[in-house]
């Protein structure tokens, strides 16, 4: 993953700055996503894993969804505030140190354009999967967010040329989030479905966040069988 040295150098900041006081108010932020898992992951039990898990944000909803949850993340540095909120292994979500068709559950929270082979990631999830295991991914909506997106009036947000091209960019309306000093790769939506469908993965529900225009697309899929 090419942004892991980058989370890194940022870990301090995103755990102090941009999860601190006042995220829950800002559409995209990590914070916000509690309801999306209330909606799409729902109460279960068993582990409940989390690729790129980043600083564990998510662990204590899914906890009280009533799963265990168990983080993979490539940054050391995101890992380390994680440590206190979930048990965490340093991995490539590619290339996961879990047996096959063995978790209940596997979530991916605003990570997919953090990894360059998203596609990858999604059949390393479905093979881990047990069969009629769920996966939850919320990301950002491939469609009004990324380079190609001028978000700087919410009220009219601005899509430029770029959308179909699919490329990895450090581009940003805002100089004060987290793709400004990552980067991103962007997946066109038929891009992202149907790496999604690929993988061996049936969709079942879909929801929006974010307003006027979403700033988040989720869903909710299961491992045939």
């Amino acid at each position: 993953m090419a942004s892991t040295a980058a989370y890194d150098a940022i870990a301090d900041w995103y755990e102090r700055d941009f999860l601190g006081p006042g995220a829950e108010a800002t559409d995209g932020n990590p914070r916000r996503l509690g309801p999306l898992l209330d909606e799409l992951l729902g109460e279960g039990a068993g582990p409940c894993l989390e690729i790129g898990c980043g600083t564990g944000v998510h662990a204590a909803r899914v906890r009280d969804l009533g799963w265990t949850p168990v983080g993979v993340d490539l940054s050391d540095g995101m890992l380390r505030h994680a440590r206190g909120r979930l048990p965490v292994a340093r991995a490539d979500a590619a290339r996961l140190p879990v047996r096959d068709d063995s978790v209940p559950a596997v979530i991916a929270m605003m990570v997919h354009t953090d990894m360059p082979d998203y596609p990858a990631v999604l059949r390393e999830t479905a093979r881990v999967l047990r069969p009629g295991g769920v996966f939850v991914h919320a990301g950002v909506h491939p469609c009004f967010c990324g380079g190609f997106a001028d978000r700087g009036d919410p009220d009219a947000v601005v899509v430029r040329p770029g959308y179909l091209d699919g490329t990895w960019t450090r581009k940003s309306w805002s100089d004060r989030g987290v793709r400004a000093k990552v980067g991103a790769t962007h997946l066109p939506l038929a891009a992202l479905l149907n790496a999604v469908l690929d993988a061996g993965l049936v969709p079942e529900r879909f929801a929006e966040q974010g307003a006027p225009t979403p700033i988040v697309m989720a869903a909710r899929a299961r491992k045939a069988g």
